[in-house]
């Protein structure tokens, strides 16, 4: 489930690939109704094998075992999907939504073997609104992909793209951030400082005294909310409103 901000901070909750996900009244049990009709950018279809696919690949890592720690999963049906948990989680939804735990199509994953997947590879198996279009050492620009399911769905994207540059040194990326150039950039202590100072940049904190800087013209990044790791500045063309 997502939020949309439009230009006049008028919001919308829009479900992506889980229709729903309900508990069980004593919140043990979590059922996620998935969306059908969805492919991945490989053209395998999303469907609970797929979701179940993904959750012995989190189970794999550190980072998806503290979201979904010793959860159980089964499949009902094709669109139905649930999470069996040992004790009680009221938030469980919340921790499946977490950026950490992306859905990638079974297809590539069966043809990794279990290895990690290739970048190539990657950027084709996954269900989202962008693809991969230009690639270097230093930038990553990433392209609205117009076959894209959620399209026709109304679910944007409104970025057309999206551009990640290495910046290493984050006194650069504070200037660029002033001048309009990027309008995001990870920062440490001292220039998240120098950022609250600006009235035109606003600051996400993250772990360690760090966090964000961001052109105050970017929406959709609640002030409350933790900063991910990000390791240079990214620049953002927007194409179109919500």
């Amino acid at each position: 489930m997502a939020e949309l901000n439009g230009p006049f901070d008028e919001a919308r909750r829009v479900a992506g690939l889980a229709l729903s996900a309900l508990p069980s009244s004593d919140r043990t049990v979590w059922r996620l109704r998935l969306r059908s009709g969805v492919r991945f950018h490989d053209g395998t279809p999303f469907n609970a094998s797929a979701v179940l696919a993904n959750v012995e690949r989190w189970r794999a890592t550190v980072q998806g075992r503290t979201l979904i720690g010793d959860a159980l999963a089964d499949a009902p049906r094709p669109d139905l999907v649930r999470f069996i948990l040992s004790a009680p989680e009221p938030s469980f939804d919340s921790r499946l939504a977490s950026p950490r735990l992306g859905i990638v199509s079974p297809r590539a994953l069966a043809r990794a073997g279990g290895a990690k997947l290739e970048t190539g590879e990657a950027a084709r198996s996954g269900s989202g609104p962008f693809e991969l279009r230009e690639r270097a050492a230093d930038r990553l620009l990433l392209a609205h992909n117009t076959d894209w399911w959620g399209t026709d769905r109304e679910l944007g994207p409104a970025i057309d793209q999206l551009e990640f540059t290495v910046v290493p040194d984050s006194r650069e990326r504070v200037s660029l951030l002033e001048d309009g150039t990027a309008q995001v950039a990870a920062l440490g202590p001292e220039q998240l400082a120098r950022v609250r100072r600006d009235p035109l940049l606003t600051a996400v904190a993250g772990r360690g005294g760090g966090g964000l800087g961001i052109e105050r013209s970017v929406r959709g990044v609640p002030a409350g909310d933790p900063a991910p790791p990000l390791n240079g500045a990214w620049r953002t063309g927007i194409d179109a409103a919500p």
